[in-house]
């Protein structure tokens, strides 16, 4: 007498729906970060995603439970669902923690707003009104977040903060360097993140011959929430310039020096 071993239908629905939801997430990013796909459609794609996802996980579970019961086929399927699913899942999971740890806001900046302007972009005008800290959350939450003020003439610290963007391979959108009679220099950056949303970073110079105050932005520029990023952005940007301040004048100690050629010297030095 032959036994009939049947193939668990939880694990065959776990396993399609598995399949189904990593292809989900990975082109809902791809068409958000290429700008084929506006940023509402994009969230409708990504929690669809994350349903499927989550549906391949429970009815792997499901099928798991079964199986062990009936010693029915399938485990292959289902173990194929489960881990599926839950590789789909750790992006949500990600996130999730980043929205627990950070409050949500979308514009940090080092001081008045109005004085660091975005560069808009054709379709940006729409953007949803921004979400910012009181001082008091600010300070608990980024205390890193501060205007600096540098013993460095106004040009080399440009030259430094115009390094540094290009470091961080941030789309330069706004280039204005500081004048001989020290007008402000400053740069717009854009930085796609990896799940496409678009936030832009605004770096503002001002000073003279031997000192020089540098603040910064960063704003989504058409999110909910930012999940910490444009205060954490400033934070490592700042710590940065910090240190490569301290380098140049510990390696170059007449870097203000008002002379002539003292000037052509620390030009050098900064390139």
């Amino acid at each position: 007498m032959r036994i009939l071993i049947r193939t668990s239908k939880w694990a065959i629905v776990a396993r399609r729906l598995g399949s189904v939801a990593v292809p989900l997430v990975i082109i809902s990013v791809l068409l958000h970060w290429f700008r084929l796909i506006t940023s509402d459609l994009f969230l409708v794609a990504a929690l669809a995603a994350g349903l499927v996802a989550l549906l391949a996980v429970l009815a792997a579970l499901v099928a798991l439970a079964r199986l062990w019961q009936t010693g029915d086929q399938g485990w292959g399927r289902a173990l194929a669902g489960l881990l599926f699913g839950t590789l789909s899942l750790l992006p949500f999971a990600w996130y999730g923690s980043l929205m627990l740890t950070y409050p949500p806001v979308t514009d940090i900046s080092t001081t008045d707003r109005a004085l660091l302007p975005l560069v808009f972009e054709p379709g940006m005008q729409a953007m949803p009104a921004p979400k910012m800290l009181s001082a008091e959350e600010m300070a608990a939450v980024f205390p890193n977040v501060e205007t600096r003020t540098y013993p460095l003439g106004l040009v080399p610290t440009f030259g430094l903060v115009r390094g540094l963007v290009a470091a961080n391979g941030w789309d330069i959108r706004l280039l204005r360097e500081p004048t001989a009679g020290f007008d402000p220099g400053q740069v717009n950056a854009q930085i796609v993140t990896l799940p496409g949303w678009r936030e832009e970073v605004v770096i503002r110079v001002t000073g003279n011959l031997t000192s020089s105050v540098v603040d910064m932005r960063s704003a989504s520029l058409n999110a909910l929430h930012d999940f910490g990023a444009n205060g954490t952005r400033i934070e490592d940007f700042l710590g940065a310039l910090d240190d490569a301040v301290t380098g140049l004048l510990r390696d170059n100690p007449n870097a203000n020096m008002p002379l002539e050629a003292g000037t052509e010297e620390t030009e050098q030095a900064v390139e």
